[in-house]
Formats: structure tokens, sequence, C-alpha cells
């Protein structure tokens, strides 16, 4: 049981600050549980989620943003609604966050020219494959070629992925946090969107 309550517990100012931290440690910690949120998107006929890398942050921009193959059908998806929600959780920190936001998919601009030149070698990986994430084989596959799946290949030979490699932004518009207590839960709103930051206390 807790019994230690946490110095933000009732205070909305100390919740939005430790968020950006939050986000802050889950980009450099892989371990963390931030470091790897879900992101979910739709359109009028169905939405579906899955999980992302957080690959950068921005408290200034208040924006967020991971890498994506170009072809994978989200894209399609993002183009005809560009709204999407982020979705973390950590169990230790007890809190939950639904981050809603636009999203800009940045594909052969300065953006991805700078996220693909600091991608590692074994994270290229994942662009490399002839055919597009979701389409259907007749045999269990991983999509790439033996020298690709063994890691065989050189950095400059990696440079031919960059053609299927993007940056999805989100950029936040608000955000809604729970935490979870054992004697008293807190739920709070923030709303970005705005000149200046709207912050209200919600019923758990």
């Amino acid at each position: 049981m807790q019994k230690n309550k946490p110095d933000y517990y009732n205070d909305l100012d100390k919740v939005y600050l430790r968020i950006w931290e939050l986000f802050k440690l889950g980009l450099k910690d892989r371990n963390l549980p931030f470091h790897i949120p879900v992101f979910i998107c739709g359109n009028k006929d169905k939405s579906n989620g899955r999980i992302v890398v957080l690959r950068g942050v921005d408290e200034n921009e208040k924006k967020i943003w991971f890498h994506s193959d170009i072809r994978s059908n989200k894209i399609k998806i993002l183009k005809s609604n560009a709204k999407a929600v982020l979705l973390f959780y950590d169990k230790n920190e007890k809190i939950q966050l639904r981050v809603s936001g636009y999203t800009k998919i940045n594909y052969q601009n300065h953006v991805s020219q700078k996220s693909w030149g600091n991608t590692a070698h074994l994270s290229r990986q994942c662009y490399l494959g002839d055919k597009a994430p979701g389409t259907k084989v007749s045999i269990p596959t991983s999509g790439l070629t033996t020298e690709v799946d063994n890691l065989k290949y050189t950095k400059e030979e990696s440079e031919i992925g960059y053609k299927n490699f993007c940056v999805i932004e989100t950029y936040i518009e608000s955000i809604e946090w729970l935490y979870l207590a054992a004697k008293g839960h807190r739920r709070a709103y923030f709303n970005l969107n705005k000149k200046k930051l709207e912050k209200k206390w919600l019923i758990p």
C-alpha cells in the first residue's frame, strides 16, 4: 500500500511539470514505460493502436515524435485524419496520460533527414524491407533478406532505407492525467491549445 503521497498530489502546477519530466525521462531511458507509448489513430470506419518508440520531446513547441515507415497503414489514416492520441502508463509512478493532438508527417524534409542521420545502424533495419508493413505473405517472414536480418549491411548500404523513413510529430493540444493512489485517486486536465495553459481538476 502506498504510504507517502508525491508533492504534486494536490498541486496542478507540479503535476504539469512532472508530466514533462516523465516525457524526457522516457525519451532517455529505453527501460522506462514512457519510452514506448501506445499511438492511436483512426477514421470514420475504425481506429486502432500500436506501440511506438518515443524519439523526441520538445516542451517549448509542445510536441513529441516517433519514427515510422511511410508505407505503413497509419500513414494513410493520418492523411485523412491528423488527430491522434498517445497513451502512456507507468505502473511504478501510478500515472496514466492520454495525450491528444494533431500530427504532422515529415517525409523527405529537414526533420526526417536529421532524424535519419541520428538513427543507429541496428534501427535502420526496420526500413530495409522491399515490401510495405502489413503486406500479405504466404509464409512467415520478417520481410527482410537474410543479410539484413543478420545485420550484415554497412551504414552506407542502409542509406537506401531513407526512402521508407518518416517522422511523425504530435503537436499536443490536451493532456489528461490520472494518478492512482490507495487513499484517493487524482485526475486533471490540461489544455495546451490556448495562449495560456488551461488546467483543472476532474473526478477520477
